[in-house]
């Protein structure tokens, strides 16, 4: 079988301009997801959140759980989560050098990280960019995850130009966990386009990695057969439990694009 190769270079993109990595090496230190969120100032769900998306980046599971100890359990860093942990800190130290060597890189340093509310971002390849139609002023963008996954994206045609979109170009997918819709196996999609929405949906399948329940809906996140990580919502209750199978339902219209550096 295949390996896939992990990349740690996404995953490590936003280590300058967030505490997710700083999650990952409280994990590390505690053994506990909730002790690494206490020592950061942040909630148990911001700690999971950020193991999510580092490891929706980098194309593998970084945490595991472990059973025993209070509370019923802990967690540990895979393997693939120590080895990113390592470069991360690397990285760290190299950065430092320069700018000790150039003292006005401080200046510049801050504006370099990007942070977005966006739960679910992911590392593609473009397949394809086409105009919707002749004459249309709207493009579709067809991605593929290195683990085969497949993505759409409706995007202007004035900002496929600008970005430079072309096929075998490297580029994140973005999309808020509001615009997905999380659909049980034997469930369908109550979801519907709008009279004249021309934008296509895509599904994402995957098996539950959890479930966050509410009193009106509960937020899901799927595991990506093709490697990942995608978060979304299902009325509550939702009717699959974790470990099962399950489909993300995605608008085109909600993908957005954006270029490493």
């Amino acid at each position: 079988m295949n390996k896939r190769r992990l990349a740690y270079d996404d995953a490590l993109g936003h280590a300058i301009s967030d505490k997710r990595i700083e999650v990952l090496r409280g994990i590390a230190l505690t053994g506990s997801i909730s002790s690494a969120a206490r020592a950061l100032g942040i909630s148990y769900k911001a700690a999971w959140q950020a193991v999510e998306t580092l490891s929706g980046l980098a194309g593998a599971p970084l945490v595991e759980r472990t059973v025993g100890g209070s509370g019923g359990g802990g967690a540990r860093l895979t393997r693939q989560g120590e080895q990113l942990l390592v470069l991360a800190e690397e990285l760290a130290l190299a950065r430092r050098a320069v700018l000790s060597r150039h003292a006005a890189g401080e200046a510049l340093s801050g504006g370099l990280g990007l942070r977005t509310s966006m739960r679910n971002q992911i590392a593609c390849e473009v397949e394809s960019c086409e105009p919707m139609a002749a004459h249309d002023p709207m493009a579709l963008v067809r991605l593929r995850t290195a683990g085969g996954d497949v993505l759409l994206s409706q995007i202007t045609q004035e900002s496929a130009d600008l970005l430079g979109i072309a096929p075998g170009m490297r580029i994140h997918a973005l999309c808020k966990a509001a615009a997905v819709e999380v659909i049980a196996a034997d469930a369908t999609s109550n979801a519907a386009s709008a009279p004249g929405d021309a934008a296509p949906a895509f599904f994402l399948g995957g098996h539950i990695r959890r479930v966050s329940a509410g009193e009106r809906r509960d937020e899901v996140t799927l595991e990506l057969e093709g490697g990942g990580m995608w978060a979304g919502f299902a009325p509550h209750p939702f009717p699959a439990a974790e470990g099962e199978w399950a489909q993300a339902r995605v608008s085109a219209a909600a993908v957005v694009l954006a270029l490493a550096g």
